[in-house]
């Protein structure tokens, strides 16, 4: 297990975030997924959150992640959706005529900590995603 630290803890603390496009549309494609992962990686430093893996489908991102104790996750969380909706409606119009209204991303998450499984075993199903 790696372990990070501050000045006062040592700590592993790393997440498998599931996000689903509203209606579960088929509009992610490999341009569009590098582009939601820039973004990730964009906002990421502001919450001490580091992206560790990434894949998708067509309707739906997986992102392994690790964070610091003080993350607000659901604040990143909620940044990272705000963000990533407006600048890929915005750069990929095409976008707006599979949706029924202005959200790109479903108003649910899913979010699990991976204490469970060992992070190999996830790091590879996430790696597998979108592969038939």
């Amino acid at each position: 297990m790696e372990l990070q630290n501050n000045n006062h803890s040592v700590f592993s603390l790393n997440y498998h975030l599931v996000l689903v496009v509203k209606y579960r549309r088929k509009v992610i494609d490999d341009d569009i997924s590098a582009r939601l992962r820039e973004i990730f990686e964009y906002i990421q430093p502001t919450y001490k959150i580091t992206l560790q893996e990434w894949n998708h489908d067509q309707d739906h991102i997986h992102a392994l992640f690790s964070s610091h104790p003080k993350s607000e996750l659901t604040k990143f969380l909620n940044a990272y959706k705000s963000a990533s909706s407006r600048l890929i409606k915005k750069e990929y119009p095409q976008i707006r005529e599979k949706l029924w209204n202005e959200y790109f991303w479903s108003r649910s998450f899913c979010l699990i900590s991976t204490g469970g499984a060992p992070i190999e075993v996830i790091r590879k199903y996430i790696e597998s995603q979108g592969s038939k």
